[in-house]
């Protein structure tokens, strides 16, 4: 089923455009994940997608982390990595009972909910979200679940680096060490609980590194163009239409 999708030519755009788009957000212009994850199920299907989109995750992982190393806070990958690890476990094992259209919904509007408070938190400063232990334990926790479910932690996580007020290139190179962990961590439930790598999955991946690549190299050069106030909102505004789109998926 999987080779036949591959070699179906509207398929292949599907995922294709999608691996781009991955690129793009892998350099940093956070907030797209939704989009790419719906051209990998229209392309492969639900569950077999997200084992065809890991390997492409990992490059693009590897190559933020040797673009943005430099930039990485260490403080805030090590308040996400363990409850993110913890709602991996939770999304491995009980993702597969949970209700598809009753969890696209319940993320939706709480992805949405918390991005119009981050809009106007930005409008008055001092309100600030608290920086503590239950916060980040909360939104890894989350995070975690939601990217072994459906590669949707990017909206997550985006909400807590916003909501930390990482500098742009802190935000990139922070995210990029979080999520390389975090997809290696998965790796093996994929393989052995869910089966959703295997050798016909992983090279299908590879037909799709090249527009990887090629995006990686466009999101670099939007990245340089845009400035940190610019920045900021323009993944606030990327994340919300995520938000919108996910109800009408």
């Amino acid at each position: 089923m999987l080779e036949l999708l591959a070699n179906t030519s509207s398929h292949y755009l599907l995922a294709a455009t999608g691996a781009f788009l991955l690129g793009i957000a892998k350099s940093g212009v956070k907030g797209i994940a939704v989009f790419i994850v719906v051209l990998f199920v229209f392309a492969f299907d639900a569950k077999a997608s997200t084992g065809i989109l890991m390997p492409l995750l990992i490059v693009g992982d590897v190559f933020a982390i040797l673009y943005y190393k430099k930039h990485a806070n260490w403080k805030y990958v090590f308040q996400l990595i363990p409850w993110m690890c913890f709602g991996v476990l939770l999304g491995t094992y009980g993702g597969n009972k949970l209700d598809e259209a009753s969890f696209k919904t319940g993320m939706a509007t709480l992805i949405l909910i918390t991005t119009l408070l981050l809009f106007y938190w930005e409008r008055r400063p001092k309100n600030k979200v608290p920086n503590n232990l239950f916060f980040g334990a909360s939104i890894g926790a989350l995070a975690g679940f939601t990217t072994m479910v459906g590669n949707l932690a990017g909206a997550v996580t985006n909400i807590y680096f916003l909501a930390m007020r990482l500098p742009k290139n802190v935000f990139i190179g922070t995210s990029a060490y979080v999520f390389f962990i975090i997809n290696i961590f998965k790796i093996p439930f994929h393989i052995w609980v869910w089966k959703t790598i295997s050798t016909t999955s992983l090279e299908i991946s590879l037909q799709f590194i090249p527009y990887l690549m090629l995006g990686l190299f466009v999101g670099v050069r939007l990245v340089k163009r845009i400035n940190d106030t610019n920045y900021r909102k323009l993944i606030l505004l990327l994340t919300a239409i995520g938000a919108l789109i996910l109800f009408f998926r």
